[in-house]
């Protein structure tokens, strides 16, 4: 008989260690596992985004804005500075056409409570000095925000060890069973662990985790490159996205179809500068299955946009590069919650780019169903079983 948990989390990236660490702030016997390196996966390889305006108006924008308010408290809470920053965000509109579409998108989250506008082309380059010439207008939402990744896990890691988190790396899992009250995990070379519930946290694997138990986990891995840049001067007052993403997913006849590999390797502009000066530029959604691997074409098309709407950055060194697997599901929302038939087995998977917006509140949830107490959400539409 191996050592038993009341809760065995599987992961360690932002997810799983935010799971825990609010489980073990409940009081609960926790052990987090991780195949590899805490933050090897899309945890460590992604912009630092905390970014609102993307999110359809729905419970995904307002559990979004629930999470940025745990982040303004959360370095305090954790001891640690987070370089958490808000320093608002903007998504460029190209044409009336985008204009149109955003102005409806912008109603419909100010309706559920997100503050944000339109400003006109002027206030754009008040903003935005660097920009080129032919932006027809803006949103603008001062609530946009972005935090560095490592930091939250670190501090989620060091606070849940504290208060008695424990934490086994390079621990692949052999197999899962089923022991009716209580779930035995065979680990590779080592004894096995036993918990009377498990989180499934593993992001763009959770499905693999889920064939261990006889379930589909309907989560693939979504490959998303981004180019670093040397550190230089801030260039404008927020960070920056293009509404071409968001109007080609509402709209794709509306797309301005620059460049059909561009759409065909899912590139859109994203211009975001770390605390140190770097700016982060991306990114891509490729189905590339679970390669890491970075490539010339993906980086020269995220560096041709980027010195198309800001001409400033043709003369900036892009000094390495990475690529995470963000995972995804069918419908762009992640599965949370007790699987349907495996009493005991959470989900706390799939969040594809909301990430790191959603971690805090995701780890905040899942403890919360798992010591039985109320969720503020109705949350069935984040089950397993809507893809049944």
């Amino acid at each position: 008989m191996g050592k038993s948990y009341d809760v065995i989390v599987l992961g360690g990236g932002l997810m799983g260690l935010s799971s825990a660490y609010y489980l073990v702030k409940k009081g609960k016997r926790v052990l987090l596992l991780e195949k590899n390196e805490l933050g090897s996966g899309a945890s460590g390889a992604c912009d630092e985004m905390i970014l609102l305006q993307s999110k359809k108006p729905g419970s995904l924008l307002t559990m979004a804005m629930e999470s940025l308010e745990m982040y303004r408290s959360l370095s305090k809470e954790l001891n640690m500075e987070l370089n958490f920053e808000a320093r608002g965000g903007m998504v460029f509109i190209e044409n009336h056409d985008q204009l149109k579409v955003m102005e409806e998108f912008v109603a419909g989250q100010r309706s559920f409570g997100l503050e944000v506008e339109i400003i006109d082309k002027k206030k754009v380059y008040e903003k935005q000095p660097y920009a080129r010439k032919g932006i027809v207008a803006s949103t603008y939402s001062p609530t946009d925000a972005q935090v560095y990744p490592f930091k939250v896990m670190r501090g989620y890691l060091a606070q849940g060890i504290a208060l008695g988190l424990e934490v086994r790396k390079n621990a692949e899992i052999d197999h899962i069973v089923d022991r009716g009250g209580y779930w035995r995990i065979q680990l590779k070379g080592h004894e096995p662990v036993e918990g009377e519930y498990v989180v499934n946290a593993t992001g763009a694997w959770a499905g693999e985790i889920g064939k261990m138990i006889g379930v589909e986990i309907p989560i693939v891995p979504i490959r998303g490159q981004v180019a670093v840049t040397e550190p230089i001067s801030r260039i404008g007052e927020t960070n920056v996205w293009s509404a071409e993403y968001i109007v080609r997913k509402i709209k794709p006849e509306l797309s301005l179809h620059r460049d059909a590999r561009c759409e065909e390797l899912g590139i859109g502009s994203a211009f975001s500068q770390a605390a140190m000066g770097n700016f982060l530029l991306g990114s891509s959604r490729e189905k590339a299955g679970f390669s890491k691997e970075t490539t010339y074409e993906v980086i020269q098309k995220i560096g041709q946009q980027a010195a198309d709407f800001f001409p400033v950055f043709k003369d900036v060194h892009i000094i390495r590069t990475f690529a995470g697997l963000r995972p995804a599901t069918p419908d762009g929302k992640p599965i949370l919650g007790e699987v349907k038939g495996k009493s005991g087995f959470f989900m706390a998977a799939g969040h594809e780019g909301d990430g790191v917006a959603l971690a805090p509140l995701t780890g905040k949830i899942t403890a919360k169903w798992i010591c039985g107490e109320r969720v503020a959400y109705d949350l069935q539409e984040f089950s397993l079983e809507r893809f049944a």
